[in-house]
């Protein structure tokens, strides 16, 4: 099964395609992390683009798109949940989503990524890579993070005060983080964007009343 995967829940965008199959074996094809900051949109097609390239594929070759749901800030994580499923639809594909964080690092861990506001969204995980708590947003001073801590070294040192070991959202960790619906796609469920907070942005709560003269 050929997978795109994708994802923007990070400063850093990922887009890879990969051979899946039933028996545990994922054969990444290509890959693309590109810097991105708040540039989602601007960047996500053309890397997509190049990992079909990269591979020697189409769009007609593909299989599946799987996409991370953050958690991650509101409009980066759009971008990519939006893309997946607008893809998927044009192709009568299916697509899957997974909370990002699963796709970083493996083995007995938490997972840290830049949430912010002086904050961080965090998730810990057991041996065999099952979730244990999380995903959530907290000031660091608020949690308790087992360690080995993994995700961007770039910002641990001010956010944390601690270093971390380097860890991001790979190709791979996006599909065995998929891989229970990739083997049963009934039971995927709607792809629900990870905002854990309300966006920066909100509209009004009252209306303002104006008089005319």
């Amino acid at each position: 099964m050929l997978v795109l995967a994708l994802d923007t829940a990070t400063p850093t965008l990922v887009a890879g395609l990969a051979d899946w199959s039933q028996h545990g074996v994922t054969q990444v094809l290509a890959e693309r992390a590109v810097p991105s900051g708040t540039r989602h949109a601007e960047l996500l097609t053309p890397a997509i683009s190049g990992v079909l390239d990269d591979a020697g594929l189409t769009m007609g070759d593909l299989d599946a798109v799987v996409t991370g749901l953050g958690p991650g800030p509101f409009t980066g994580l759009r971008v990519g949940v939006v893309t997946a499923a607008a893809l998927a639809d044009a192709r009568g594909l299916p697509v899957f989503g997974v909370c990002s964080l699963d796709a970083i690092g493996s083995g007995a861990r938490t997972v840290v990524t830049d949430a912010r506001r002086r904050e961080i969204y965090w998730a810990t995980y057991a041996a065999d890579g099952s979730r244990l708590t999380g995903p959530a947003v907290d000031k660091p001073a608020d949690v308790t993070l087992p360690e080995p801590v993994v995700g961007d070294p770039t910002f641990a040192a001010d956010r944390l005060g601690r270093s971390v070991t380097p860890a991001q959202v790979t190709t791979a960790g996006l599909l065995r983080a998929a891989a229970a619906q990739l083997a049963d796609p009934s039971s995927a469920g709607p792809l629900v964007p990870l905002y854990l907070r309300r966006p920066d942005a909100t509209p009004p709560t009252t209306i303002k009343a104006v008089t005319q003269a």
